[in-house]
């Protein structure tokens, strides 16, 4: 049962995102929120799998699979958005299926490895077939269908679109680590040869994970593309993989919720806010993993643990100096 204070904290965040179109009313930074729900359903998806100790690079793959299916589904097939919405996370939960039951028998450096060749194939595949629009891309993919007087004209109905499929995601993924399938998968993390040995087998459960993890990425990508309408083959490639362990490892690989939460929204609204152009990201990038490999491997959330250690720091190296001076009295 949670405590009075949760309470209090999850229904002011609550009541904070359902006014908060009410306080931001600039349309580009209501496109970054919109942006910041998406990235972190992706960084939740890479923290999933954390969970159980794989590092997966293929999370743009699968984003990319649920947005080309949502597409097809309503400009080929004339489904409505809203079918074609779980039937995209249906369809990139059956491509981790068919791909899980070869690469999720391996784990660690190969794993990563197989998951990166992935990234780096399926834009070729969307960029090569002629049904996802060859290079050019799908154009012209229409925007969700009404719901009674609410049509996404505007940024506000995606917004709030956005945050219910996020809030979704936390609530099923939250609900996930406290039952017994998180407990297997964070034993299996911590030392594999023992969860084994107490009766888990490694193999379903990390094709359980993948399996999740794929499905909740292709649901971003239908949001994405008929919030966007329109896609390129380039963005779902490694690079994007990259990135959403970044939000991960930026908010802290060890908060599976409120990690990926701080991660994504700093990695959204950062580089935009401080207009940074695609080359001077990577190496903005590159500077930021750099500085948090350095001093604060546990990301931007173990920071309150790294200041508290400072002094501790301290005295230790000042009990060091008076044992190092005593040596020589």
């Amino acid at each position: 049962m949670m405590n009075r204070k949760t309470v209090i904290g999850i229904a002011t965040v609550l009541v904070v995102l359902a006014i908060l179109p009410l306080i931001v009313t600039s349309p580009y930074h209501m496109h970054l929120i919109i942006m910041t729900c998406i990235n972190v359903m992706l960084g939740l998806s890479f923290s999933l799998l954390y969970s159980t100790g794989m590092l997966s690079i293929a999370a743009g793959s699968f984003w990319g699979i649920g947005a080309y299916a949502s597409a097809l589904f309503v400009m080929k097939l004339d489904l409505s958005f809203w079918v074609a919405l779980p039937l995209s996370a249906l369809v990139a939960l059956l491509a981790a299926v068919i791909l899980g039951t070869v690469i999720t028998r391996t784990s660690g450096i190969a794993f990563m490895i197989q998951t990166l060749v992935l990234s780096m194939i399926m834009p070729e595949i969307f960029g090569n077939l002629e049904i996802f629009g060859g290079w050019a891309g799908l154009l012209g993919i229409p925007a969700p269908n009404p719901l009674g007087p609410i049509t996404f004209l505007r940024k506000i109905p995606f917004y709030y679109l956005a945050i219910i499929l996020l809030l979704l995601n936390i609530l099923v993924f939250q609900a996930l680590y406290f039952s017994r399938v998180g407990r297997a998968w964070r034993a299996i993390r911590l030392n594999p040869n023992l969860a084994t040995m107490l009766g888990i087998n490694l193999y379903r459960y990390r094709l359980l994970a993948f399996m999740i993890s794929s499905a909740s990425a292709g649901l971003a990508g239908s949001l994405y593309a008929h919030y966007f309408q329109s896609l390129e083959p380039g963005m779902f490639g490694a690079f994007k993989g990259i990135n959403v362990q970044i939000f991960s490892i930026l908010g802290g690989l060890n908060f599976y919720i409120l990690g990926p939460v701080i991660g994504s929204a700093i990695m959204t609204f950062v580089p935009e806010l401080l207009r940074v152009s695609k080359e001077i990201e990577p190496i903005l990038t590159g500077g930021l993993l750099i500085f948090l490999v350095i001093f604060l491997p546990g990301g931007i959330l173990s920071l309150g643990e790294f200041m508290s250690s400072i002094p501790e720091i301290f005295q230790k190296k000042k009990r060091t100096v008076r044992e190092g001076e005593g040596e020589y009295e």
